[in-house]
């Protein structure tokens, strides 16, 4: 007996990677190969490369306390692989955790290699069999034979939306004299670019940005955005001072130079240990080409970038969780069937990377003949899943993890703390505490795997 998981992304490798620590066999499949000599890819990805991360760069804070930390903490304590690759990985970002994309993806690949348990297939899956456990972690490109697939077992209709990608600047071409560093938020060391407006340059920005032509999108019918992760003209368009109180805010970041604070701020952040590209924090778009390259080139010290990488969008496909998942994360009508990743509703790196470290052990307990114990709602990833499985079906949107997601205090103890931060830290204490026990029982199996 084995696990088939389907998808190369982030869910599937730290699922894959997972399982066979727990002592199982695994088929990873990626439907990205060489044909005929040539890479077939997706419109988003650039390599054949396990892990590949088409946006950002970063996994998100690593200040003690936060949501995202608390998600991290309690994948370090499983001993998820591919957050300890990130950890090997990392590149300054003040208080967050930002990966070399490039080595990361090599270092997972490294590891899948040398897993004996695991042999990759490099071919696109497009039928399903409910008799094989399986994982399922295509992400948000997920095939449209396999989304098909997906329709034809659940009876069910995915929902998608549109994700953007930010563009990626020569470090080389970046006007040193008109930048300066500081830490993202004023949290942690200034390993951060910061591009700082006046007024004046803000004002020009913004009416070019407005003006600026979108990149076609006469194959779609409707646009969808992620509310978390929207296009700077989606947002420009909600009010000249949207972008300065989202992307492009300055709060603690007062330039050294003059000592004041900027109207406005753009912020580059690493995009390897080189430090020989920077990415736009936050600054997704779907402009045209030419209009990207024009518009960028009037922030600050980027009159004379060169563009790497353009902003561009892509299609994000999940399903409704709410009405197909049970709390094992299995489709409810076909439970040897686990969603994982983007694909179960989840948004983000680091989220996407701890359903597949969970799928990864929910499907290693199923194989030997166990019932797994669901992962408490105490936990960050408990609560996550609680929301992707209990939400309302109708309005169901993707969702990061935030304090909002977890466990509210009892109402006599909030009463009693109200400094939002000492709440926030009694939840992750809680939080890591119920993690510990549950993990302790599903992270040491002693029952032999099925025949």
């Amino acid at each position: 007996m084995m696990i088939r998981i389907i998808g190369g992304g982030l869910a599937g490798p730290e699922a894959a990677l997972t399982a066979a620590r727990l002592g199982c066999d695994v088929e990873l499949y990626e439907m990205r190969r060489m044909v005929d000599g040539e890479p077939r890819l997706t419109p988003a990805h650039q390599t054949l490369d396990f892990g590949e991360l088409v946006c950002s760069n970063s996994l998100k804070s690593e200040s003690p306390n936060t949501a995202p930390w608390l998600l991290k903490q309690e994948m370090r304590r499983a001993g998820s692989a591919l957050l300890r690759i990130a950890d090997q990985t990392a590149v300054p970002a003040g208080h967050a955790l930002a990966v070399d994309r490039v080595e990361f993806s090599r270092r997972i690949a490294e590891t899948i290699d040398a897993e004996p348990r695991i042999r990759v297939i490099r071919q696109e899956v497009t039928r399903l069999d409910d008799n094989v456990l399986t994982i399922l972690a295509t992400g948000p490109l997920t095939s449209d034979a396999l989304s098909r697939e997906i329709q034809r077992l659940t009876g069910s209709s995915h929902l998608a939306f549109y994700d953007s990608i930010s563009p990626i600047v020569d470090a080389d071409s970046i006007d040193m004299d008109r930048v300066y560093f500081a830490a993202r938020w004023d949290k942690g060391t200034a390993d951060y670019i910061n591009c700082p407006f006046t007024r004046e340059e803000y004002d020009r920005f913004l009416h070019e940005l407005l003006h600026a032509e979108p990149a076609d999108a006469k194959e779609w019918e409707k646009l969808e955005y992620f509310e978390g992760c929207l296009p700077i003209e989606v947002l420009a368009r909600r009010g000249p001072d949207t972008l300065r109180f989202g992307p492009m805010k300055p709060v603690g970041l007062r330039d050294p130079r003059t000592g004041k604070t900027p109207w406005a701020v753009v912020q580059l952040r690493k995009e390897n240990l080189r430090a020989d590209s920077y990415n736009l924090v936050g600054f997704q778009n779907h402009l045209k080409w030419g209009d990207q390259a024009r518009v960028l080139r009037l922030i600050p010290g980027l009159e004379n970038a060169r563009f790497l990488r353009y902003g561009q969008i892509h299609r994000n496909t999940y399903i409704c969780a709410p009405a197909l998942l049970n709390q094992l994360m299995s489709l409810k009508s076909h439970q040897n069937i686990l969603f994982a990743g983007q694909l179960s509703g989840v948004e983000g790196y680091t989220e996407s990377i701890a359903t597949g470290m969970l799928a990864g052990i929910y499907a290693a307990a199923l194989l030997r003949g166990q019932n797994p114990a669901p992962i408490p709602r105490a936990t960050a990833l408990g609560s996550l899943v609680h929301y992707i499985t209990h939400a309302d079906e109708k309005n169901f949107q993707p969702a990061n993890i935030t304090f909002d997601l977890l466990e509210p205090l009892e109402e006599e103890l909030r009463r009693k703390v109200r400094d939002k931060k000492e709440r926030h830290r009694i939840q992750c204490e809680r939080a890591l505490a119920a993690f510990d026990r549950w993990g302790s029982e599903q992270l040491h199996p002693q029952t032999e795997l099925r025949a």
